[in-house]
């Protein structure tokens, strides 16, 4: 049956589905966007391919590549359990119509697969994406932000509360921090993720530092934990995860676990250290305590489907 959208894309360009082979160049797709935007490249290496590894991701049906006639990347798209999407164009071959040929890609996908709504996150500085993902409803819901703090001197790291302990992040601590994370995340992202996904965008990546990562310990239970990433080719450290188990906050563990991982990042020559938070957290406010800035700012977009 034919695609309905083929008349979507301009003739000029091929489509197909990704393979765990295109990381390498969905990844050079995406830091050349972020260059584009930012005046540099920010997402890990191994991102696109923790991506296409999702469980519950299909990449046969659930991406679409676009390359030019030269066979070069031009766009991707992926939707991941027909509620979350991503659309990226080179800035080589925007202005086109491929944003708006990738977003509706997506939303077809999206409903195929049942989804009711779908969300996007866009930069604050991408204004033709936000322009774009408007004019066809979306509504921005959540905030995201992109802090950092410079590490010009060894940070100080205070001592524990009288009954935890702390350590570095050892092999069989897996399935504790896991556990820990998505307890602290249940409270505002939509759906626990399973053990598997968790794993493929944490501890199984290539990027994960165990030596920089920081857990506490309330006797023999996992308290809190910061997971942290050894990213190549930038001078800056970066955390992936923070969490404490609820009944242990505000006991200053977040930040006991924070300032030990930047001296580990430091020890290692990292003179800055960065991390992403956003609105429904509501940790905003502690990492701004212990030194930390907004570098620069992003949104969830989300729209309501209904049917085609």
């Amino acid at each position: 049956m034919a695609d309905p959208l083929s008349s979507s894309f301009p003739a000029s360009y091929r489509r197909r589905a990704a393979t765990l082979a295109d990381a390498s160049a969905i990844h050079e797709l995406v830091a050349a966007c972020e260059r584009d935007l930012l005046g540099r490249a920010e997402t890990e290496p191994d991102r696109a391919a923790a991506d296409l590894a999702r469980p519950g991701l299909d990449p046969a049906v659930d991406t679409l590549l676009v390359h030019d006639a030269d066979e070069r990347l031009a766009g991707r798209a992926w939707v991941h359990g027909g509620r979350r999407s991503e659309v990226d164009v080179h800035p080589d071959h925007r202005g086109r119509g491929l944003g708006g040929a990738l977003l509706d890609w997506a939303e077809a996908r999206a409903r195929r697969a049942g989804g009711e709504r779908l969300s996007q996150t866009v930069w604050d500085s991408d204004r033709a994406a936000v322009e774009l993902l408007r004019s066809r409803g979306y509504e921005p819901f959540v905030a995201q932000w992109l802090l950092e703090i410079d590490l010009p001197a060894e940070p100080v790291v205070p001592g524990p509360p009288p009954g935890i302990t702390v350590r570095s992040f050892r092999p069989g601590d897996e399935r504790a921090a896991y556990r820990l994370t998505e307890d602290a995340f249940d409270e505002w992202q939509k759906r626990r993720k399973s053990y598997e996904e968790w794993a493929r965008h944490t501890v199984e990546r290539d990027s994960f530092a165990p030596a920089l990562s920081t857990v506490a310990f309330a006797g023999e239970q996992m308290v809190g934990a910061v997971l942290a990433l050894n990213v190549p080719g930038t001078d800056e450290g970066y955390v992936e995860r923070v969490a404490v188990r609820g009944d242990h906050r505000n006991r200053g563990i977040a930040r006991l676990l924070l300032q030990s991982s930047f001296r580990a990042f430091h020890r290692q020559g990292r003179r800055r250290c960065t991390l992403w938070t956003h609105s429904e957290t509501g940790a905003l406010s502690l990492y701004r305590r212990i030194g930390m800035t907004v570098r620069r700012g992003s949104a969830v977009y989300g729209k309501a489907l209904g049917t085609e």
